[in-house]
């Protein structure tokens, strides 16, 4: 009898293909299909709540980012819910921000969806939002790649993109104060946690600065955020 031939996995493949391509290349394309296999994930029970726990990505002018969304039990026909964005700290995630801030709870409770954006750590390796990198641009495209998911999410007929909320704590409280302040008429409420205010820092190192108690006056930090 013929031996069945298995389908080669896709390490291997690019392997081949790496043979003639390059392998600096190759190691760049399997990251890349790496991370987006990492991106795709099941439907599972919220944490620390219940209703619809999903997984997905977007893709904005800083790359692709993961999210995840939950949805609360029982939605009606025609109903439109506030949608809050949750934005975490450094070190944490999408997932572990939920666990500890308990969120679904309240969302179940008073009906409302919540958004949890997640920083990738190929951007920042302390999974921060890079809210203070306004010399080069960095701040601002993960600014607009957060509002590209919001507007993603918001494309379900179940949410209402007129009563949108932001909220973040540490870097996360950094990131929503941008995302308010570049786009005020996107948002009805915005609250920060232990961040510093946006324009208050340009660079790593004046980030540090920043948080160690050392911003620049306000009106010094708007002019350099804008």
């Amino acid at each position: 009898m013929p031996r069945s031939r298995k389908t080669p996995h896709w390490p291997m493949t690019l392997f081949r293909v790496g043979q003639s391509a390059g392998f600096a290349q190759l190691r760049r394309a399997a990251k890349s299909i790496g991370r987006a296999l990492q991106g795709v994930r099941p439907v599972a029970k919220a944490p620390r709540g219940s209703g619809l726990w999903s997984a997905g990505m977007a893709i904005g002018p800083a790359g692709m980012r993961r999210y995840q969304l939950l949805l609360p039990p029982g939605l009606r026909a025609g109903e439109r819910l506030p949608l809050l964005v949750m934005l975490h700290g450094c070190t944490q995630d999408a997932s572990g921000f939920a666990q500890s801030t308990r969120m679904n709870r309240l969302a179940v409770q008073q009906r409302f969806a919540v958004l949890y954006p997640e920083q990738d750590r190929h951007a920042n390796l302390q999974a921060c939002w890079n809210w203070y990198e306004t010399d080069r641009g960095l701040a601002f495209r993960e600014a607009a790649t957060v509002l590209a998911m919001i507007d993603q999410v918001c494309l379900l007929p179940a949410l209402d993109g007129e009563r949108v909320a932001v909220a973040g704590m540490s870097a996360g409280a950094s990131m929503a104060g941008l995302l308010a302040s570049r786009y005020p008429t996107r948002f009805a409420a915005v609250a920060m946690h232990s961040g510093v205010p946006p324009g208050a820092a340009h660079s790593t190192a004046s980030a540090l600065r920043a948080m160690n108690g050392h911003a620049p006056l306000a009106a010094a930090a708007g002019r350099r955020c804008w």
